[in-house]
């Protein structure tokens, strides 16, 4: 790396620290801390869940499963943009006006049994944990590639990073990291696009004309089946994709910064609005680097494609334009890794120790004390089990995030709010079978069992034949939450008076206070 890409990634790492020098000033209470204080407009949530969503796994692995895969690599595209369809309709607003800070805040807003919020706080941490996983191990990774530093210190850094963020700054700071990140993603995205589609003459048409015959797959590069040529395969990864997002708790999260339901509404149209655009931009970033860069460069660089953007990069506009897209991937680790670990902490400060152990009678201070403490915890452990995860397959974590996140919190999140009948045992029930379904599932599947040695961690014939199961598991979740109402109905029946109450507060907003 040449010295402009020392200056680019100091001033980025210079700005988010002076972000997160102003954001301490005004962090003093546990909503502060939690959600910045609700203070958030709709533009600037939106922006920061845009920041908070656009993983390095949509920067990074979709330009590169593109280049390499063609449409098919764009499956990725359609389902985490179809998923917010999913979040703008059925759980942006109900959320956010049963909520205060966490997923488990909006179920116990309907059933206030201990053993559901801590069913609740269980999935977000495992969520968090096998997310975060794969941001570290994916950073560290290309730190180690773009510095040729060792990944143990690329991992340390990133880290060091997102704690400073968490904890001196909370939610304001890291909603301004992401902010920050989303812009400078979009104008990266937008300056190579605009540099692909003038390679091309600014003819759209000719460009897939010219695509037919770029790469060794040939006119196949434009249809599916490249990868997936089994039709269960597809639609189990394409349900976890869109219903995963409805489930991530720190994409939840973000849905309590904001002051009312119709100013989270707002959030998730803008939101939508500039997910949307990158991810239809990410077609002349992944049919970019199959031309000009080239699938055998692209391959020789990472076997997964996750350098074909700053590949493409360098090819377009020299080590500037390489440095700043590397820059880019680099804020975005840092700003989805910070929303992460606030997201761990709450489940483990507010729901585990505030309102399971404590019984909601803890301070101010005490709140915000346990959070940094959990946040420290969350970070150090995080840190540690990337350490020794560098040769663990990424794209494999995100997957079972996304699978985990579908199948253990999407039906509930759901019955919850639309359910009459759905009880307490319902709630656990659903919660724990699609949390144990999906973990077992793909322990035995071909991410983690393979006859080839050294190829994923189990080296033998995997049991159950897909990467991902979410076609089986979110069913499960369902079925779970189903049978638990129903052979529980008439020792709950306190959970279907409160219903009324609920949906009343969901459709609403109203609380206790405003009347």
């Amino acid at each position: 790396m040449s010295w402009i890409s020392y200056v680019i990634f100091f001033a980025v790492i210079v700005l988010t620290l002076y972000i997160t020098y102003w954001a301490a000033k005004q962090t003093t209470t546990a909503s502060d801390f939690y959600t910045a204080g609700g203070s958030l407009t709709g533009w600037q949530n939106g922006m920061a869940i845009a920041g908070d969503y656009l993983s390095a796994a949509s920067f990074l692995g979709i330009a590169g499963a593109i280049s390499l895969n063609g449409f098919d690599g764009f499956y990725y595209s359609i389902g985490w943009l179809t998923a917010y369809l999913v979040v703008l309709f059925l759980i942006a607003e109900p959320l956010r006006n049963l909520g205060k800070f966490t997923m488990a805040d909006m179920i116990g807003a309907r059933f206030g049994a201990k053993k559901v919020r801590g069913a609740a706080a269980l999935n977000t941490i495992t969520i968090v944990m096998f997310y975060m996983l794969a941001q570290l191990v994916g950073a560290g990774a290309l730190i180690k590639l773009l510095f040729g530093i060792e990944y143990w210190i690329a991992v340390l850094i990133v880290g060091t990073m997102m704690l400073i963020y968490v904890l001196f700054g909370g939610m304001t700071a890291t909603s301004w990291v992401q902010i920050v990140k989303a812009i400078l993603l979009m104008l990266g995205t937008i300056v190579i696009s605009f540099l692909v589609l003038m390679k091309f003459n600014f003819n759209f048409i000719g460009m897939f004309e010219t695509m037919k015959t770029a790469t060794p797959h040939g006119e196949a590069f434009l249809h599916s089946g490249v990868v997936y040529t089994d039709t269960i395969g597809l639609i189990s990864v394409l349900i976890a994709l869109v219903l995963g997002t409805a489930g991530l708790p720190h994409i939840l999260m973000r849905f309590f910064t904001v002051k009312d339901a119709k100013t989270a509404r707002s959030s998730v149209i803008y939101s939508v609005w500039i997910i949307g655009i990158f991810y239809v931009l990410t077609i002349f970033l992944g049919f970019g680097a199959a031309k000009f860069v080239g699938s055998d460069a692209i391959i020789a660089e990472n076997a997964a494609g996750n350098m074909a953007a700053p590949m493409l990069a360098g090819v377009l506009g020299g080590d500037a334009l390489e440095s700043f897209v590397a820059a880019v991937a680099f804020a975005t680790i840092l700003a989805v890794v910070a929303g992460l670990v606030l997201s761990g902490a709450s489940a483990i400060a507010h729901d585990i120790y505030g309102q399971i152990f404590k019984n909601g009678n803890v301070t101010e201070k005490q709140q915000v004390n346990a959070a940094r403490w959990a946040s420290i915890a969350i970070g150090v452990f995080s840190i540690l089990l990337a350490l020794g995860s560098e040769k663990l397959n990424v794209a494999f974590l995100v997957s079972l995030a996304f699978c985990v996140a579908a199948s253990a919190n999407v039906p509930t999140i759901l019955l919850t709010i639309y359910w009459k009948k759905f009880n307490t045992t319902g709630a656990v029930a659903s919660m724990l079978t699609g949390l144990i379904v999906a973990l077992v599932l793909v322990a035995i599947s071909p991410s983690v069992m393979n006859p080839v040695e050294g190829a994923t961690l189990i080296t033998g014939d995997p049991i159950f034949p897909y990467a991902n199961p979410a076609i089986f598991s979110v069913p499960a979740g369902f079925l779970a939450a189903w049978i638990g109402t129903l052979v529980s109905s008439k020792r709950h029946e306190k959970d279907e008076i409160s219903y009324a109450e609920v949906r009343f507060k969901a459709e609403t907003g109203y609380k206790e206070l405003d009347l």
